[in-house]
């Protein structure tokens, strides 16, 4: 088992660097698939979201690739709202998590399906700091009760309101996910409900991959790159089908 969570931390170190994402919508479906149950997933996953999202957000501030503007304001809440997701966690049933989970990929997936594609030149727009921690906020709390990170809630909300490029939301979305997974790891180490041992195995793999999402995520084109997040989208909503009616 070691040596599949190292390759599969590789896998979703890869996944995050290049999408943005925390690597928990990807992760929690494989981890289901391992025979891993819904609850011990979702702490595997955001242990692993801490690590890639850290060293991802650090690695995208020095190529000047990471906006902090809206991402303080918009993480501030998402801390918060982390925070009170670990808690929720052990109060909703497998069936429920599950189901929240699949409907929140499919949102997400036809989200950014129907949103432009803007380049480096366009002009972001903005809102009031209060409505950006309020995004925050909900964004965190429904994001780690999921397992999640955030960004794939927060990345199309970028791309369709505020007319962020693809590339630039991604990191936002990246840094995101630093203040929610934090504050779900310390709201869920104080219920107890963390695989240490696994979730390390998959953490600390995981930064390999980061390195190199990152440096593809340099190298392909905006359009291809809205792409191949959808692709992800339709990868993790087909495993976790598989796993709520076919196994």
């Amino acid at each position: 088992m070691l040596i599949e969570l190292i390759l599969v931390g590789i896998f979703v170190g890869t996944m995050s660097g290049f999408f943005g994402i925390g690597g928990g919508m990807i992760l929690t479906p494989i981890l289901l698939v391992l025979g891993f149950d819904i609850k011990t997933a979702i702490g595997i996953s955001i242990m692993q979201m801490v690590f890639s999202s850290i060293f991802g957000s650090y690695l995208n501030y020095k190529k000047g690739l990471l906006l902090l503007g809206e991402g303080v304001f918009i993480g501030s809440g998402g801390f918060l709202g982390g925070y009170i997701g670990g808690y929720v966690t052990g109060y909703v049933s497998e069936s429920i998590l599950q189901g929240l989970f699949f409907a929140l990929l499919f949102f997400a997936l036809i989200r950014l399906f129907f949103s432009k594609n803007y380049d480096d030149s366009c002009e972001t727009k903005s809102l009031p700091k209060v409505i950006l921690f309020l995004i925050g906020l909900l964004t965190g709390i429904f994001a780690i009760t999921l397992g999640i990170g955030g960004s794939i809630i927060l990345t199309p909300l970028l791309v369709g309101i505020l007319c962020y490029p693809i590339k630039k939301a991604v990191s936002v979305g990246l840094f995101f996910v630093v203040f929610s997974s934090i504050a779900g790891l310390l709201s869920r180490l104080s219920t107890g409900t963390i695989d240490f041992e696994n979730g390390l195995a998959v953490a600390i793999s995981s930064l390999l991959g980061v390195v190199l999402g990152i440096w593809l995520k340099d190298e392909v084109t905006s359009k291809n790159h809205k792409i191949a997040l959808m692709t992800l989208y339709i990868f993790a909503i087909l495993m976790l089908v598989k796993k709520i009616w076919f196994i």
